[in-house]
């Protein structure tokens, strides 16, 4: 249940007029922020102990909604996020892979028409700066979704300080579609949050509203901070990761994100105690720690300073602001990984004094992002709510009720159906494209109801080789690689939300309605796993 109920003030912002005759509101501008890797209990307003006063302050100004779930990985997120359809729908079916099957296009697909597209459509300005990964071709960059201006970062991650990749060498960023190089000495939230108040400014006097996208690549991996946030938390996570991790799970509690009742899952048995590491290792993981929270303060900043300059610029008062997570914490170390450690190493220097540092990549893997999950299973990648668990906050234009805390399931693909309405947009509904799948929230957002789905609703994804099929409060997943049905648990996440009891035996006819419901899921949207290519 919610917290409390919210509303949006004037006449519900969306509407062309007013029922008391008034003049009608203008459209709001919105401002969608994406946060990448992110995990659960990282942001203060989540009980979290990294300083992030400005992310914290839109959720003491807004709503906080701690049920909502992302994909697994980047690229299903953003199709999802930018076509309010499922990841296969998309054309996502795969991270950074195509297929000669639809669903598996690599880029969004022709079945969908993308959010910003339609915005434009509608007279709106529509502007991209960051992570794109969803397609390295030029004609399925972010023009062709829609977006009239934009600066990114074409595939899914590169150094923080300049062009060089983790595999491929160095890796490409286009300007507008043009291919551009990295301006030296640049850092890459600093350089986004640039480009997108130019972009902003530069039409700010035309009366056309806005909509830009900030898809930051910060707190990916690899972890780098310009030199003034280097030592930032230096000595701070020394206790490891295994107190981290209880203590956020605490955290979260006392915050009132996760209900009392709670039970912390059992902890990764792959994963070495704290007590066991050297007092090398144990230096050195707490660094990976360190630099991470740097990442994420830095980032705030720039948050604030967005913020701030929209204060500024007169533009605050009339724009909804949303910042989410694209997936739960991440857990890889491509430095170590036998397809990419030869190039790392050759081109990277991990020793511990250069760690953070431009010349450095380093990840905090499986201990920490476990940690940044703490009420959940698993993380990033995973179809466990430890990988899809991103909260979102709303904030802004309208929204009263500050600092609620609402628990409702919402999903990804809600968002593009939201902005539409509050941009008094539309999608087709002549069957010319595939219809969304996501629902708007803005009356949800209104308080004349309680919840934005049903509780029959449906919501299912497959990526590499995990799948999951949920309805309501019950969840069919699969955790671990080569996909097969007979590795499907069946969980009540009302009772259970860290996956901890598999009721599959217990609850035999639910969990063979949940199989079934997954085999009409796959046919309809044509998710064909990994292991039947």
């Amino acid at each position: 249940m919610r917290g409390m109920k919210f509303v949006l003030t004037g006449c519900l912002l969306v509407l062309a007029s007013c029922a008391d005759g008034s003049a009608p509101q203008p459209r709001p501008n919105v401002l969608l922020i994406v946060a990448d890797d992110l995990g659960y209990a990282d942001l203060g307003a989540f009980g979290g102990d990294i300083s992030t006063p400005n992310i914290d302050a839109l959720a003491q100004e807004g709503v906080l909604f701690t049920g909502f779930r992302a994909g697994p990985s980047c690229g299903p997120t953003r199709s999802m996020l930018l076509t309010g359809n499922n990841n296969h729908v998309a054309g996502m079916g795969q991270q950074a892979a195509s297929f000669d099957t639809p669903g598996y296009e690599g880029h969004l697909s022709d079945r969908i028409i993308p959010l910003p597209r339609l915005l434009q459509e509608a007279g709106y300005h529509t502007y991209m700066v960051g992570k794109w990964h969803l397609g390295n071709a030029l004609e399925h960059g972010p023009a062709a979704a829609g977006f009239e201006r934009s600066f990114t970062l074409v595939p899914g991650a590169a150094s923080h300080f300049g062009p060089l990749g983790f595999g491929q060498g160095t890796s490409v960023y286009r300007a507008d579609g043009v291919e551009v190089s990295w301006p030296e000495g640049a850092y890459s939230t600093e350089l986004y949050t640039d480009q997108i108040i130019d972009f902003i400014d530069a039409d700010r006097d035309d009366g056309r509203p806005f909509f830009a996208f900030a898809s930051y690549t910060s707190p990916h991996w690899p972890l780098q901070v310009p030199d003034e946030y280097l030592d930032m938390y230096a000595g701070q996570y020394d206790q490891g990761y295994d107190r981290l991790r209880e203590e956020r799970f605490a955290s979260l509690k006392a915050a009132d994100i996760i209900p009392p009742w709670s039970a912390l899952p059992p902890r990764n048995e792959a994963v070495t105690p704290w007590a066991q590491l050297t007092p090398a290792e144990q230096r050195s993981e707490a660094r990976e720690m360190e630099l991470y929270a740097s990442m994420l303060t830095n980032l705030d900043d720039h948050v604030g300073r967005l913020v701030v300059h929209l204060k500024e610029s007169g533009l605050y008062e009339n724009t909804t602001i949303v910042f989410m997570y694209d997936n739960g914490a991440a857990a890889e170390d491509f430095y170590v990984d036998r397809r990419f450690s030869e190039f790392l190493q050759a081109n990277y220097d991990n020793s511990y004094e250069n760690m953070g540092h431009p010349g450095s990549f380093v990840s905090y893997g499986v201990p920490w992002a476990e940690a940044g999950s703490a009420p959940f299973s698993r993380h990033k990648t995973f179809s466990r709510e430890g990988g899809l668990a991103a909260p979102m906050i709303i904030s802004g234009a309208g929204v009263s009720g500050a600092g609620v805390i609402d628990r409702s399931y919402l999903n990804v693909m809600d968002i593009a159906p939201t902005v539409l309405e509050l941009a008094q947009a539309s999608y087709p509904t002549d069957g010319s494209v595939w219809p969304m799948l996501g629902e708007s929230m803005v009356a949800h957002l209104g308080g004349s109801v309680d919840a934005v789905h049903a509780d029959d609703y449906v919501t299912t994804l497959y990526h590499e080789g995990r799948a999951y099929v949920r309805q309501g409060k019950w969840k069919l997943v699969t955790l671990d690689r080569p996909f097969a049905e007979s590795g499907f648990q069946l969980f009540d996440l009302g009772v259970d939300p860290g996956e901890t009891n598999d009721l599959s035996e217990v609850e035999p006819e639910r969990f063979t309605s949940m199989l079934e419901l997954w085999r009409e899921q796959r046919e309809e949207l044509g998710i064909v796993p990994l292991e039947e290519r």
